[in-house]
Protein backbone atom coordinates (compact mmCIF):
# COMPACT_ATOMS: atom_id res chain seq x y z
CA UNK A 1 0.00 0.00 0.00
CA UNK A 2 1.46 3.23 -1.17
CA UNK A 3 0.18 6.57 -0.36
CA UNK A 4 0.47 10.18 -2.52
CA UNK A 5 2.44 12.42 -0.21
CA UNK A 6 2.74 16.09 -0.06
CA UNK A 7 5.24 18.58 1.42
CA UNK A 8 7.87 17.42 3.12
CA UNK A 9 6.85 14.01 3.05
CA UNK A 10 3.91 13.65 4.92
CA UNK A 11 1.27 11.19 3.46
CA UNK A 12 -1.98 13.59 2.45
CA UNK A 13 -3.78 10.73 3.89
CA UNK A 14 -2.21 11.51 7.45
CA UNK A 15 -1.55 15.14 6.87
CA UNK A 16 -3.41 18.20 6.75
CA UNK A 17 -2.58 22.17 6.26
CA UNK A 18 -2.23 23.84 9.83
CA UNK A 19 -1.67 28.23 9.00
CA UNK A 20 -1.86 29.91 12.44
CA UNK A 21 -0.91 33.44 12.74
CA UNK A 22 -1.49 35.66 16.16
CA UNK A 23 0.07 38.88 16.93
CA UNK A 24 2.65 39.00 19.82
CA UNK A 25 5.20 42.09 20.47
CA UNK A 26 6.05 42.15 16.68
CA UNK A 27 4.89 39.06 15.17
CA UNK A 28 3.88 35.45 15.33
CA UNK A 29 2.98 33.69 12.75
CA UNK A 30 3.29 29.97 11.59
CA UNK A 31 3.97 29.03 7.75
CA UNK A 32 1.91 26.51 6.27
CA UNK A 33 2.84 23.08 7.58
CA UNK A 34 1.16 19.65 7.52
CA UNK A 35 0.44 18.03 11.05
CA UNK A 36 0.61 14.10 10.73
CA UNK A 37 -2.28 12.44 12.21
CA UNK A 38 -1.98 8.49 12.75
CA UNK A 39 -3.74 6.59 10.14
CA UNK A 40 -5.01 2.58 9.16
CA UNK A 41 -1.79 0.15 10.60
CA UNK A 42 -1.06 -2.05 7.60
CA UNK A 43 -2.80 -5.24 8.70
CA UNK A 44 -0.76 -8.72 9.98
CA UNK A 45 0.97 -11.22 8.24
CA UNK A 46 3.51 -10.88 5.98
CA UNK A 47 3.27 -7.63 4.95
CA UNK A 48 3.54 -6.58 8.77
CA UNK A 49 6.57 -5.46 10.56
CA UNK A 50 5.39 -8.17 13.40
CA UNK A 51 6.61 -10.67 11.12
CA UNK A 52 10.17 -9.56 11.60
CA UNK A 53 11.90 -9.94 14.91
CA UNK A 54 14.91 -7.75 15.19
CA UNK A 55 18.88 -8.70 16.45
CA UNK A 56 18.47 -6.15 18.58
CA UNK A 57 16.91 -2.49 18.49
CA UNK A 58 18.37 0.49 20.64
CA UNK A 59 15.64 3.17 21.92
CA UNK A 60 17.56 5.40 23.82
CA UNK A 61 15.55 5.74 27.06
CA UNK A 62 15.15 4.38 30.55
CA UNK A 63 17.63 4.70 32.97
CA UNK A 64 20.73 4.49 30.85
CA UNK A 65 20.34 5.97 27.25
CA UNK A 66 22.86 3.98 25.53
CA UNK A 67 21.92 0.41 26.63
CA UNK A 68 20.79 -1.85 23.66
CA UNK A 69 17.48 -3.25 23.82
CA UNK A 70 18.77 -6.34 24.72
CA UNK A 71 20.86 -4.79 28.14
CA UNK A 72 24.34 -4.70 26.32
CA UNK A 73 26.46 -2.19 27.20
CA UNK A 74 28.15 -0.22 24.26
CA UNK A 75 31.79 -0.61 23.70
CA UNK A 76 32.75 2.95 24.44
CA UNK A 77 30.92 6.23 24.12
CA UNK A 78 31.63 9.90 24.23
CA UNK A 79 30.38 13.76 23.89
CA UNK A 80 26.98 12.48 23.87
CA UNK A 81 23.52 14.27 25.01
CA UNK A 82 19.94 13.35 24.67
CA UNK A 83 16.37 15.43 24.66
CA UNK A 84 12.59 14.91 24.33
CA UNK A 85 12.11 15.83 20.85
CA UNK A 86 11.26 12.29 19.43
CA UNK A 87 9.00 9.58 20.76
CA UNK A 88 10.39 10.30 24.09
CA UNK A 89 14.18 10.30 24.82
CA UNK A 90 16.69 10.14 21.78
CA UNK A 91 20.07 9.92 21.01
CA UNK A 92 22.06 13.60 19.93
CA UNK A 93 25.47 12.78 18.21
CA UNK A 94 25.92 16.92 17.73
CA UNK A 95 29.66 17.96 19.14
CA UNK A 96 31.49 19.58 16.01
CA UNK A 97 34.08 20.62 17.88
CA UNK A 98 34.87 17.96 19.45
CA UNK A 99 34.93 13.60 18.44
CA UNK A 100 31.36 12.06 19.71
CA UNK A 101 30.62 8.57 19.02
CA UNK A 102 28.56 5.57 20.18
CA UNK A 103 30.28 2.04 19.65
CA UNK A 104 28.53 -1.18 20.22
CA UNK A 105 29.88 -4.89 18.76
CA UNK A 106 28.98 -6.46 15.76
CA UNK A 107 29.06 -9.71 18.02
CA UNK A 108 28.22 -9.22 21.77
CA UNK A 109 30.40 -11.90 23.91
CA UNK A 110 27.87 -14.17 24.59
CA UNK A 111 26.96 -14.98 20.45
CA UNK A 112 24.85 -12.08 19.92
CA UNK A 113 24.78 -10.56 16.63
CA UNK A 114 23.82 -6.80 16.49
CA UNK A 115 24.75 -6.04 12.90
CA UNK A 116 24.36 -8.05 9.60
CA UNK A 117 26.43 -6.79 7.33
CA UNK A 118 26.06 -8.63 3.98
CA UNK A 119 22.01 -9.43 4.13
CA UNK A 120 19.54 -7.56 6.10
CA UNK A 121 17.61 -4.37 7.37
CA UNK A 122 17.96 -1.21 9.53
CA UNK A 123 15.23 1.25 10.45
CA UNK A 124 16.01 3.96 12.49
CA UNK A 125 14.68 7.98 12.70
CA UNK A 126 16.48 10.83 12.54
CA UNK A 127 16.15 14.91 12.20
CA UNK A 128 19.37 16.74 11.24
CA UNK A 129 20.54 19.71 12.75
CA UNK A 130 21.32 21.08 9.60
CA UNK A 131 19.67 22.06 6.19
CA UNK A 132 21.09 20.78 3.35
CA UNK A 133 23.09 22.94 0.38
CA UNK A 134 20.14 22.22 -1.89
CA UNK A 135 17.53 23.97 0.11
CA UNK A 136 20.11 27.19 0.61
CA UNK A 137 21.56 25.79 4.41
CA UNK A 138 25.48 24.89 4.83
CA UNK A 139 24.82 20.83 5.37
CA UNK A 140 26.92 19.22 7.78
CA UNK A 141 29.60 21.36 9.21
CA UNK A 142 31.82 17.73 8.40
CA UNK A 143 30.70 17.85 4.87
CA UNK A 144 29.03 14.41 6.01
CA UNK A 145 26.92 12.99 8.25
CA UNK A 146 27.62 9.65 8.80
CA UNK A 147 24.53 7.49 10.25
CA UNK A 148 26.09 4.19 10.87
CA UNK A 149 29.08 3.10 9.92
CA UNK A 150 31.60 0.09 10.27
CA UNK A 151 35.43 0.11 9.40
CA UNK A 152 36.66 3.34 7.69
CA UNK A 153 36.83 4.41 4.16
CA UNK A 154 40.88 3.56 1.85
CA UNK A 155 41.52 4.27 -1.04
CA UNK A 156 43.16 1.08 -1.33
CA UNK A 157 40.54 -1.16 0.15
CA UNK A 158 42.98 -2.58 2.72
CA UNK A 159 39.93 -2.41 5.76
CA UNK A 160 36.91 -2.14 4.98
CA UNK A 161 34.19 0.06 5.41
CA UNK A 162 30.02 -0.21 5.90
CA UNK A 163 28.71 2.72 5.66
CA UNK A 164 24.83 4.62 5.20
CA UNK A 165 25.82 8.70 5.43
CA UNK A 166 24.22 11.71 3.98
CA UNK A 167 26.23 14.72 2.14
CA UNK A 168 25.82 18.48 2.49
CA UNK A 169 24.17 18.19 -0.98
CA UNK A 170 21.47 16.03 -0.16
CA UNK A 171 22.01 12.63 -1.20
CA UNK A 172 21.40 9.78 1.50
CA UNK A 173 23.73 6.83 0.22
CA UNK A 174 24.83 3.30 1.31
CA UNK A 175 28.53 2.38 0.80
CA UNK A 176 30.68 -0.58 1.04
CA UNK A 177 34.23 -1.72 0.74
CA UNK A 178 36.45 -5.36 1.32
CA UNK A 179 39.06 -5.51 2.80
CA UNK A 180 41.11 -7.09 0.22
CA UNK A 181 43.07 -4.47 -1.58
CA UNK A 182 41.27 -4.38 -4.63
CA UNK A 183 40.65 -0.80 -4.77
CA UNK A 184 37.26 -1.52 -5.03
CA UNK A 185 34.38 0.69 -3.36
CA UNK A 186 30.72 0.65 -4.22
CA UNK A 187 28.04 2.86 -3.62
CA UNK A 188 25.16 0.66 -3.69
CA UNK A 189 22.39 2.85 -3.64
CA UNK A 190 21.59 6.42 -3.26
CA UNK A 191 18.62 8.71 -3.06
CA UNK A 192 18.58 12.54 -3.04
CA UNK A 193 16.61 14.25 -0.47
CA UNK A 194 15.84 17.91 0.56
CA UNK A 195 15.95 18.16 4.94
CA UNK A 196 16.03 20.61 6.96
CA UNK A 197 16.95 21.35 10.79
CA UNK A 198 15.14 19.53 13.24
CA UNK A 199 12.87 17.72 10.74
CA UNK A 200 12.11 14.20 11.22
CA UNK A 201 13.06 11.47 8.68
CA UNK A 202 11.86 7.40 8.37
CA UNK A 203 14.80 5.90 7.11
CA UNK A 204 14.99 2.16 6.46
CA UNK A 205 17.94 0.38 4.15
CA UNK A 206 17.33 -3.13 3.10
CA UNK A 207 20.37 -5.00 1.35
CA UNK A 208 21.34 -8.65 0.23
CA UNK A 209 22.85 -10.61 -2.73
CA UNK A 210 20.15 -9.24 -4.80
CA UNK A 211 19.85 -5.94 -4.60
CA UNK A 212 19.47 -3.05 -1.88
CA UNK A 213 17.03 -0.60 -1.19
CA UNK A 214 16.53 2.94 0.33
CA UNK A 215 13.38 4.21 1.85
CA UNK A 216 12.09 7.54 3.57
CA UNK A 217 9.68 8.01 5.39
CA UNK A 218 7.76 5.08 4.51
CA UNK A 219 8.29 5.26 0.78
CA UNK A 220 10.44 3.76 -1.87
CA UNK A 221 12.99 6.42 -2.53
CA UNK A 222 15.81 4.40 -4.34
CA UNK A 223 17.01 0.74 -5.25
CA UNK A 224 20.33 -0.19 -5.73
CA UNK A 225 23.10 -3.46 -6.77
CA UNK A 226 23.39 -6.62 -5.19
CA UNK A 227 26.08 -5.99 -2.04
CA UNK A 228 28.94 -7.72 -3.55
CA UNK A 229 31.63 -5.94 -0.87
CA UNK A 230 31.44 -6.06 2.83
CA UNK A 231 34.44 -5.44 5.65
CA UNK A 232 36.34 -8.65 7.08
CA UNK A 233 37.59 -9.85 10.34
CA UNK A 234 39.55 -6.49 11.28
CA UNK A 235 36.69 -4.14 10.62
CA UNK A 236 34.01 -5.91 12.21
CA UNK A 237 36.17 -6.58 15.35
CA UNK A 238 35.88 -2.76 15.88
CA UNK A 239 32.36 -2.64 16.44
CA UNK A 240 29.84 -0.52 14.70
CA UNK A 241 29.38 3.29 15.36
CA UNK A 242 25.96 4.91 15.68
CA UNK A 243 25.73 8.76 14.50
CA UNK A 244 29.74 8.83 13.42
CA UNK A 245 32.22 7.10 11.58
CA UNK A 246 34.97 5.09 13.74
CA UNK A 247 36.50 8.54 14.18
CA UNK A 248 33.39 10.41 15.97
CA UNK A 249 34.60 13.24 13.46
CA UNK A 250 32.17 12.70 10.59
CA UNK A 251 28.90 12.85 12.96
CA UNK A 252 25.36 12.75 12.19
CA UNK A 253 25.25 16.15 13.78
CA UNK A 254 21.16 15.97 14.82
CA UNK A 255 19.24 13.09 16.36
CA UNK A 256 18.48 9.53 16.21
CA UNK A 257 15.71 7.37 17.42
CA UNK A 258 14.66 3.66 17.63
CA UNK A 259 17.11 1.84 15.84
CA UNK A 260 16.68 -1.42 14.73
CA UNK A 261 18.64 -4.04 12.65
CA UNK A 262 17.27 -7.02 11.29
CA UNK A 263 19.29 -10.27 9.66
CA UNK A 264 16.88 -10.03 6.51
CA UNK A 265 15.49 -7.39 4.11
CA UNK A 266 11.78 -6.05 4.85
CA UNK A 267 9.43 -5.99 2.46
CA UNK A 268 8.02 -2.34 1.85
CA UNK A 269 4.78 -2.88 3.16
CA UNK A 270 6.75 -3.69 6.66
CA UNK A 271 8.63 -0.86 6.43
CA UNK A 272 5.41 1.62 5.87
CA UNK A 273 3.61 0.12 9.03
CA UNK A 274 6.40 1.17 11.21
CA UNK A 275 6.64 4.61 9.81
CA UNK A 276 2.97 4.52 9.98
CA UNK A 277 2.51 3.53 13.17
CA UNK A 278 5.14 5.72 14.62
CA UNK A 279 4.91 8.57 12.89
CA UNK A 280 2.47 11.07 15.04
CA UNK A 281 4.40 10.43 17.76
CA UNK A 282 7.24 12.65 16.19
CA UNK A 283 5.53 14.74 14.12
CA UNK A 284 3.37 16.29 16.77
CA UNK A 285 5.97 16.60 19.36
CA UNK A 286 5.58 20.47 20.12
CA UNK A 287 9.68 20.48 21.04
CA UNK A 288 10.11 19.18 17.27
CA UNK A 289 10.99 22.72 16.06
CA UNK A 290 13.93 24.25 13.75
CA UNK A 291 16.36 26.43 15.88
CA UNK A 292 17.04 28.90 13.15
CA UNK A 293 20.83 30.16 12.27
CA UNK A 294 21.58 33.74 13.43
CA UNK A 295 22.41 35.60 9.85
CA UNK A 296 25.63 36.20 9.06
CA UNK A 297 26.78 39.99 10.47
CA UNK A 298 28.76 42.98 9.23
CA UNK A 299 30.01 44.42 12.05
CA UNK A 300 31.06 48.60 11.68
CA UNK A 301 34.21 50.27 13.72
CA UNK A 302 32.60 53.29 13.22
CA UNK A 303 31.19 55.20 16.35
CA UNK A 304 27.90 55.62 17.04
CA UNK A 305 25.07 53.31 17.11
CA UNK A 306 25.82 49.87 18.46
CA UNK A 307 27.75 47.64 15.92
CA UNK A 308 28.74 44.67 17.11
CA UNK A 309 26.16 42.58 15.62
CA UNK A 310 25.11 44.84 12.63
CA UNK A 311 23.77 45.08 8.96
CA UNK A 312 21.09 43.17 6.98
CA UNK A 313 21.97 39.87 7.42
CA UNK A 314 19.32 37.66 5.78
CA UNK A 315 16.84 40.14 5.28
CA UNK A 316 16.34 41.51 1.37
CA UNK A 317 14.59 45.20 0.62
CA UNK A 318 11.73 44.89 -1.03
CA UNK A 319 9.86 48.65 -1.09
CA UNK A 320 9.43 51.93 0.74
CA UNK A 321 6.37 51.60 2.76
CA UNK A 322 4.17 54.74 4.22
CA UNK A 323 5.50 55.89 7.30
CA UNK A 324 3.13 55.28 10.23
CA UNK A 325 5.23 56.46 13.11
CA UNK A 326 5.05 55.82 16.86
CA UNK A 327 4.66 57.95 20.01
CA UNK A 328 8.36 57.69 21.11
CA UNK A 329 11.65 56.48 19.29
CA UNK A 330 11.20 53.19 20.49
CA UNK A 331 7.81 52.27 19.86
CA UNK A 332 8.26 49.61 16.85
CA UNK A 333 6.33 47.40 15.36
CA UNK A 334 5.92 44.99 11.65
CA UNK A 335 3.27 45.19 9.68
CA UNK A 336 1.70 43.34 6.61
CA UNK A 337 3.08 40.31 7.55
CA UNK A 338 2.48 37.66 4.45
CA UNK A 339 4.02 34.51 3.54
CA UNK A 340 4.33 32.67 0.14
CA UNK A 341 5.90 29.31 -1.02
CA UNK A 342 9.05 30.38 -3.22
CA UNK A 343 9.54 26.41 -3.97
CA UNK A 344 12.25 23.94 -2.69
CA UNK A 345 10.98 23.87 0.80
CA UNK A 346 11.56 27.80 0.86
CA UNK A 347 8.80 30.34 2.83
CA UNK A 348 9.10 33.77 1.83
CA UNK A 349 8.29 35.85 4.50
CA UNK A 350 7.19 39.64 3.56
CA UNK A 351 6.49 42.31 6.14
CA UNK A 352 6.79 46.27 6.77
CA UNK A 353 8.94 47.51 9.85
CA UNK A 354 6.72 50.62 11.26
CA UNK A 355 6.55 52.98 14.31
CA UNK A 356 9.76 55.15 15.81
CA UNK A 357 9.85 59.62 15.02
CA UNK A 358 10.03 60.87 12.09
CA UNK A 359 13.21 61.81 12.72
CA UNK A 360 14.67 58.28 13.27
CA UNK A 361 14.17 56.59 10.16
CA UNK A 362 17.62 56.23 9.47
CA UNK A 363 18.16 54.04 12.77
CA UNK A 364 18.58 50.38 12.34
CA UNK A 365 16.48 47.77 13.93
CA UNK A 366 16.94 44.03 14.91
CA UNK A 367 14.95 41.62 13.36
CA UNK A 368 14.91 38.34 15.50
CA UNK A 369 13.17 34.76 14.74
CA UNK A 370 12.62 31.48 16.77
CA UNK A 371 10.68 28.36 16.35
CA UNK A 372 9.28 28.87 19.85
CA UNK A 373 8.15 32.03 21.63
CA UNK A 374 10.45 31.62 24.25
CA UNK A 375 11.72 34.01 27.12
CA UNK A 376 13.75 34.58 29.98
CA UNK A 377 17.26 33.61 30.76
CA UNK A 378 16.62 30.10 30.34
CA UNK A 379 14.79 30.23 27.51
CA UNK A 380 15.45 29.04 24.03
CA UNK A 381 18.04 31.34 22.62
CA UNK A 382 16.37 33.15 19.60
CA UNK A 383 18.43 34.18 16.18
CA UNK A 384 19.31 37.64 14.59
CA UNK A 385 18.05 38.04 11.23
CA UNK A 386 19.65 40.96 10.69
CA UNK A 387 18.42 45.26 10.23
CA UNK A 388 15.89 47.04 8.66
CA UNK A 389 14.97 50.42 8.65
CA UNK A 390 10.98 51.88 9.84
CA UNK A 391 8.65 52.51 6.55
CA UNK A 392 10.66 49.45 4.46
CA UNK A 393 9.11 46.82 3.89
CA UNK A 394 11.30 43.50 3.43
CA UNK A 395 11.31 40.13 2.40
CA UNK A 396 13.04 36.66 4.95
CA UNK A 397 13.35 33.79 3.00
CA UNK A 398 12.93 30.37 5.64
CA UNK A 399 14.03 26.88 4.81
CA UNK A 400 12.25 25.36 7.70
CA UNK A 401 8.81 24.48 7.17
CA UNK A 402 7.20 25.05 10.44
CA UNK A 403 6.02 27.35 13.51
CA UNK A 404 8.03 31.01 13.00
CA UNK A 405 8.37 34.11 15.56
CA UNK A 406 9.51 37.29 14.58
CA UNK A 407 10.29 40.32 16.75
CA UNK A 408 11.79 43.60 15.82
CA UNK A 409 14.14 45.04 18.25
CA UNK A 410 14.63 48.71 19.30
CA UNK A 411 18.69 49.98 18.82
CA UNK A 412 18.74 50.93 22.81
CA UNK A 413 22.11 49.62 24.20
CA UNK A 414 21.77 50.68 27.65
CA UNK A 415 25.60 50.18 29.20
CA UNK A 416 26.86 50.74 25.80
CA UNK A 417 28.36 47.51 25.06
CA UNK A 418 28.13 47.31 21.59
CA UNK A 419 25.03 44.90 22.01
CA UNK A 420 21.58 46.52 21.71
CA UNK A 421 19.32 45.05 24.94
CA UNK A 422 17.19 43.42 22.46
CA UNK A 423 20.29 41.30 21.61
CA UNK A 424 21.38 40.97 24.84
CA UNK A 425 17.74 39.65 26.03
CA UNK A 426 17.19 37.67 22.97
CA UNK A 427 19.86 36.40 21.57
CA UNK A 428 23.33 36.31 24.17
CA UNK A 429 21.69 35.88 27.29
CA UNK A 430 23.19 38.43 28.97
CA UNK A 431 22.65 41.07 31.47
CA UNK A 432 22.15 44.35 29.32
CA UNK A 433 22.87 46.29 32.47
CA UNK A 434 26.54 45.64 32.84
CA UNK A 435 28.93 46.28 29.71
CA UNK A 436 30.30 43.25 31.19
CA UNK A 437 28.83 40.08 31.52
CA UNK A 438 32.05 38.11 33.28
CA UNK A 439 35.35 39.43 35.66
CA UNK A 440 37.73 39.24 31.89
CA UNK A 441 37.60 42.55 31.24
CA UNK A 442 35.96 42.64 27.66
CA UNK A 443 32.73 44.67 26.62
CA UNK A 444 30.30 41.90 25.95
CA UNK A 445 30.33 43.19 22.74
CA UNK A 446 33.37 42.55 21.66
CA UNK A 447 32.85 38.94 22.91
CA UNK A 448 30.11 37.75 20.99
CA UNK A 449 32.37 39.35 17.99
CA UNK A 450 34.92 37.24 18.79
CA UNK A 451 33.43 34.41 19.01
CA UNK A 452 33.41 34.31 22.75
CA UNK A 453 30.84 32.94 25.48
CA UNK A 454 30.38 36.69 27.21
CA UNK A 455 28.61 34.51 30.05
CA UNK A 456 32.40 32.55 30.93
CA UNK A 457 35.16 34.70 31.88
CA UNK A 458 38.31 33.71 29.60
CA UNK A 459 40.62 34.05 32.74
CA UNK A 460 39.89 30.52 34.05
CA UNK A 461 40.01 28.54 30.38
CA UNK A 462 43.24 28.22 29.49
CA UNK A 463 42.89 27.13 26.05
CA UNK A 464 41.33 30.18 25.05
CA UNK A 465 44.18 32.71 26.58
CA UNK A 466 47.97 32.97 25.64
CA UNK A 467 50.22 31.88 28.32
CA UNK A 468 53.77 33.98 29.02
CA UNK A 469 56.00 31.98 30.69
CA UNK A 470 59.19 33.29 32.43
CA UNK A 471 62.48 31.85 33.22
CA UNK A 472 64.39 32.13 36.65
CA UNK A 473 66.25 35.08 35.12
CA UNK A 474 63.01 36.95 34.36
CA UNK A 475 62.93 35.93 30.70
CA UNK A 476 60.30 35.52 28.55
CA UNK A 477 60.45 32.50 27.26
CA UNK A 478 57.51 31.34 25.62
CA UNK A 479 53.44 31.22 24.76
CA UNK A 480 50.86 28.41 25.20
CA UNK A 481 47.26 27.94 24.22
CA UNK A 482 44.33 28.13 21.68
CA UNK A 483 45.54 31.99 21.31
CA UNK A 484 49.61 30.82 20.80
CA UNK A 485 52.17 33.14 19.21
CA UNK A 486 55.75 33.15 19.12
CA UNK A 487 58.19 35.24 21.05
CA UNK A 488 61.42 36.80 19.76
CA UNK A 489 64.32 37.48 21.42
CA UNK A 490 67.92 38.49 21.33
CA UNK A 491 71.13 36.97 23.15
CA UNK A 492 70.06 38.58 26.34
CA UNK A 493 66.44 37.35 26.63
CA UNK A 494 65.02 40.86 25.68
CA UNK A 495 61.80 40.83 23.78
CA UNK A 496 62.41 41.77 20.80
CA UNK A 497 58.92 40.72 18.94
CA UNK A 498 55.73 38.93 20.23
CA UNK A 499 52.86 38.10 17.68
CA UNK A 500 49.62 36.36 18.15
Amino acid sequence: MKKKRGENGFPQAIGRAWPRALMIMGVWFALLTNFAQASAIAPGGSNSISAYPPLNFWAFGGANFWVSGDGAAPISFTNLSSNWKGDGTDLVVNNPGSPAWLQFPVVEPNGTTNLSVNIGSVTFWYAPGWSGTNLGGSGPAAGAANLLTVGGYTTNSSFGWWCLYVNAAGALSFSAQTNDLSDNCCTYVSAPVAWTTNFWHFIALTYSTTNTALYVDGDLAATGQAITNYPGGNALANGFFIGSDTNGILQAEGMIDDLYTYNVPLDADAVYSTFDQLCFAYYANPLNEPEFVSAPSTPSTSSGAPDAITGSGDLQWVANASCVYGTNAYQVWLTNVKTANAGNGVINVTFTIQGGLPGNTAVPFDVFANSELSFGPNGVPWSWMGQGFACNTYNLPITDSADVFLIVGTPQDSENSDLTDAYQNLVSKTNPNNPYGNPDGLLTGWEVLLGLNPNNSNLTQPGLRANYGYTPADWLNGVSGIKSGTVGMDNEGNVLQVSQ
